[in-house]
């Protein structure tokens, strides 16, 4: 029976209790408290933040003190204070006679009910709730002597987010409470979205990390809207180009389709939309040489030029795109393997996890205009891999500054992330998909997708905008507590909601030095921090700044193809020149492209010509300035290469 619920606790050796009931309302009451004196101990000084408990005859309410002032008035002034008391919960016996702790009031306390100090048996019966289905992140504040359990599966399922400043230990907190995520749900694979290429190495080899390296996301698996958004880069699609896509890429769709039934590749084929069965969001492959012959097929039948103009840069947007190193993630081989899907969605989501149950897709290395269109793939197919396995394997996703991905004002940001992360929050429970948030400025983020977050991590916030939006979500009694966010220290948080038993100020558990998130090299490899600053310093890094945007393999590629070429096509007549001193030696000097060249006193050889090589001729001044003169190549082996394959 709780017939003396304090007994046992830290106050049970002062005689007096600390104060009395003063009024009630439905979720505060007033408490009369009385000045403590020299010789009471350290625990009789309250102060706010402090949980009191109130005894009626069958309970012990609990309630945490969020406003205390001197009382001025009357001839007792200045013996007594006057303090505001939430009420959170009370303690009752259960049918063993064992002390209990719910949610709620049932019972409300009356006029001169005594209050007193919450004492160390009283809180552990709220809050040590060490089993299999909790996990510590800290310790209480009010007790440092007793650990801070969250309830894992109410953490997980019902959704949660953690907001702070820079510089208070946001990151570390995150990845504490990923770690212990880990060790207490081994069926759960975790996605991680990492903008500062931050959390690479704080779990122990147990996930994989991704970059634009080692990341395969074929251009194919993204919807119309997030391929739109590839193609403009991050601008708003032209309206008659946008037009022209919706109508052939189903028609590129359907020609890969037709292509699988056959040992050879046919003839391109434009059919009907309609015959296809495919959608512009169908999640099928499609090459983008098929989409390409088919602009350029649409381009040849027109004769107004100013329509022609359109499919025109149309397609030097795609080459473009698809030419860009920095897109290689989602261009480069992208039809090598035929249908991929299963293994982008098994690398994405580690099914099976084979020791790594874990993804941290690091962002900082990708095109800053594409990387919102990114996450919004990822986030859609982890919402639509939920929905269409029913569920079959749960899976948590993090975003790391989500109000980037899903800001407030429906303006800024991708329409389509916002979407994919709005689809999350609000049903994907329902499909075993569920969402955590981590943001320094909450007014930046849908409030929507915030309200859908049972359980809240409120660290230090000193903005009046981000500390209204927290506390507008949060629904329990104790969000007064968050008038308290500006004078938390490092590491300290109020959690909220439905992972916890009360609404109560802790202290995340420190991470050992390996385990704290730092930002990473998005290069080659580190810069040497001692080195000298001077020109040979900025030199390297501009090589640095240049490599990420060239593609090695492809210029290789391209010149060892175009050199094939020439020595097929010029051998002969190189030879013959070789054999030969004539006034045609003219042609292969530089200046020579600008003025006129001495007719040959010798009969010119005749270049071996075929259905390939038609234009040969035209470009053959170039050609032999390349082959002659290794100094010009850089500089005019790409325009003779351009025009030898007209």
């Amino acid at each position: 029976m709780v017939s003396e619920p304090l007994q046992g606790g830290t106050r049970a050796s002062v005689a007096a209790p600390l104060g009395s009931v003063l009024s009630v309302n439905g979720s505060q009451a007033t408490i009369r408290l009385r000045a403590p004196s020299p010789s009471d101990r350290d625990e009789a000084h309250v102060t706010v933040g402090k949980f009191l408990g109130i005894r009626t005859k069958r309970s012990l309410v609990l309630g945490v003190l969020t406003e205390i002032s001197i009382d001025a008035t009357g001839k007792d002034a200045g013996s007594h204070a006057i303090g505001s008391l939430d009420l959170l919960g009370e303690i009752t016996a259960n049918q063993r006679g064992a002390p209990h702790f719910d949610r709620g009031v049932k019972e409300y306390p009356t006029i001169g009910d005594t209050a007193d100090l919450i004492g160390s048996e009283d809180l552990r019966v709220v809050f040590d709730h060490s089993s299999s289905d909790s996990i510590q992140i800290g310790q209480l504040q009010q007790d440092t002597s007793l650990g801070a359990y969250v309830n894992v599966d109410h953490l997980v399922t019902k959704h949660f987010a953690v907001f702070g400043t820079t510089g208070v230990g946001k990151s570390s907190g995150v990845a504490l409470i990923l770690q212990e995520i880990l060790k207490a749900r081994d069926d759960l694979r975790i996605l991680l979205i990492d903008p500062h290429n931050e959390y690479g190495r704080c779990f122990n080899g147990s996930s994989q990390v991704l970059t634009p390296k080692n990341l395969k996301l074929p251009f194919w698996l993204f919807n119309f809207e997030e391929i739109v958004d590839v193609f403009f880069r991050g601008r708003p699609g032209v309206e008659d180009e946008v037009a022209i896509l919706s109508e052939l890429i189903p028609i590129a769709k359907g020609n890969v389709a037709h292509t699988r039934q056959t040992v050879d590749r046919p003839t391109l084929r434009k059919t009907s939309s309609r015959v296809t069965g495919f959608t512009l969001d169908t999640p099928v492959p499609y090459r983008i040489e098929d989409l390409v012959a088919l602009i350029d097929e649409s381009m040849g039948k027109l004769e107004n030029r100013s329509t022609w103009s359109k499919y025109h840069r149309l397609l030097t947007r795609i080459e473009t795109a698809r030419h860009d190193p920095r897109y290689a993630f989602m261009f480069e081989n992208a039809n090598v393997g035929g249908d991929t899907m299963v293994d982008v969605l098994s690398q994405l989501f580690r099914l099976p996890p084979k020791g790594r149950p874990m993804t941290i897709m690091q962002l900082a290395g990708f095109p800053a205009e594409v990387v919102d269109c990114v996450v919004s793939v990822v986030c859609r197919m982890a919402f639509e891999f939920g929905l269409w396995s029913d569920g079959a394997f749960p899976l948590l996703v993090v975003c790391e500054e989500a109000h980037r991905y899903a800001p407030a004002d429906r303006t800024v940001g991708f329409g389509p992330t916002r979407k994919a992360i709005s689809r999350i929050a609000k049903e994907g429970r329902k499909y075993g998909v569920y969402l955590g948030l981590m943001t320094q400025r909450p007014s930046e983020l849908d409030a929507t997708i915030i309200s859908q977050c049972s359980t809240l991590f409120a660290m230090r916030m000193a903005n009046e905008r981000d500390q209204a939006i927290v506390r507008a979500a949060v629904s329990d009694a104790a969000a007064s507590l968050l008038a308290f966010l500006p004078s938390l220290g490092p590491r300290e948080v109020f959690a909220f909601g439905e992972g916890v038993p009360l609404p109560t100020r802790l202290r995340f558990r420190e991470l050992p030095d390996e385990s704290i998130p730092r930002g990473e090299s998005v290069g080659h490899g580190r810069m040497d921090a001692g080195q000298k600053m001077d020109e040979a310093f900025i030199a390297s890094v501009i090589e640095r700044w240049r490599g990420a945007m060239i593609s090695n393999r492809g210029m290789t590629e391209e010149m060892g193809e175009f050199e094939t070429l020439a020595t097929d096509e010029f051998s002969p007549l190189q030879s013959a020149l070789a054999r030969k001193s004539t006034p045609l030696a003219r042609v292969a000097e530089p200046a020579s492209y600008f003025f006129p060249v001495d007719p040959p006193t010798a009969p010119m050889p005749r270049i071996r010509k075929s259905a390939g090589n038609t234009d040969a001729c035209s470009c053959v001044v170039f050609l032999l300035n390349y082959q002659a003169d290794p100094r010009c190549r850089r500089s005019t082996c790409w325009a003779s290469a351009r025009l030898f394959r007209l």
